[in-house]
């Protein structure tokens, strides 16, 4: 009757196990990383049926590799040990605050209009794009790695920084709190090895930062023209400039 007799504590620890892992499994999906998951899953699990069979020596042999097997999975995973804390401190501990500032003001409307515009005319030119709009993550780590601008949003300065011959257009922007904070950004990129070779850097770098953050980016094309939107690791391609403006409203 023990065995079945469970405490509230109990619960509460199936239930935090559960959420890790699943977490886990949504941060190293698509990965190398995940490959290696499962190889040390399957070689935990026959450690324990070899325990519970009591072969004391390949048991002993099996826990020795598995003692120092931390300090090399430390190494191994170090990467993506990285990325699970920049994830938990960014999705459960960041501050809450919108990246365009709560409910939407006709000025802040207005930033929408001249991002929208600046995107279609970059698609029409076939300027390749790539801005982050940040939500209530912090993207410091990333806006460090770029030139700071603080600017007022407008069309013809986005077109401007992404303009080919422009020193600030290899990167990606920071739009936060209604104004251009950073240019020329290295955003990390996604492990993922599902995505389509006919996607670009800009778009494993987009879907890298949203997987990492909750920030949602605006990727143009350099090949194609075509608008991206990307949102949780999830691509919405080829939109139109309605639609993405109903998209950038709802951040």
């Amino acid at each position: 009757m023990d065995f079945f007799s469970l405490k509230i504590t109990d619960l509460i620890d199936i239930l935090v196990v559960g959420v890790l892992m699943y977490q886990i499994y949504k941060l190293i999906k698509g990965t190398n990383a995940f490959s290696i998951f499962i190889g040390i899953f399957i070689f935990y699990m026959f450690w324990i049926t070899v325990r519970a069979f009591k072969m004391e020596l390949l048991s002993s042999i099996m826990g020795q590799i598995i003692g120092v097997g931390v300090i090399a999975l430390i190494i191994v995973f170090q990467q993506e040990i990285r990325r699970l804390l920049i994830y938990f401190g960014n999705r459960y501990f960041a501050k809450f605050s919108r990246g365009l500032g709560g409910s939407l003001s006709g000025e802040e409307s207005g930033y929408i209009d001249e991002i929208v515009t600046a995107c279609e005319n970059m698609s029409a030119g076939r300027v390749g794009a790539l801005i982050v709009f940040t939500r209530r993550s912090n993207l410091n780590f990333i806006q460090d790695t770029g030139d700071v601008i603080n600017a007022k949003i407008s069309h013809r300065l986005i077109e401007t920084i992404f303009f080919k011959n422009s020193p600030l257009h290899d990167g990606a922007m920071i739009i936060s709190n209604g104004r251009i904070s950073a240019a020329r950004c290295v955003l990390p990129q996604t492990e993922r090895n599902d995505i389509p070779a006919s996607l670009g850097m800009r778009h494993r770098a987009a879907i890298g930062v949203s997987e990492l953050t909750d920030a949602v980016v605006v990727v143009v094309s350099e090949q194609t023209g075509r608008i991206t939107y990307v949102d949780k690791g999830v691509l919405y391609s080829n939109l139109s400039a309605v639609v993405l403006k109903e998209k950038l409203v709802m951040i």
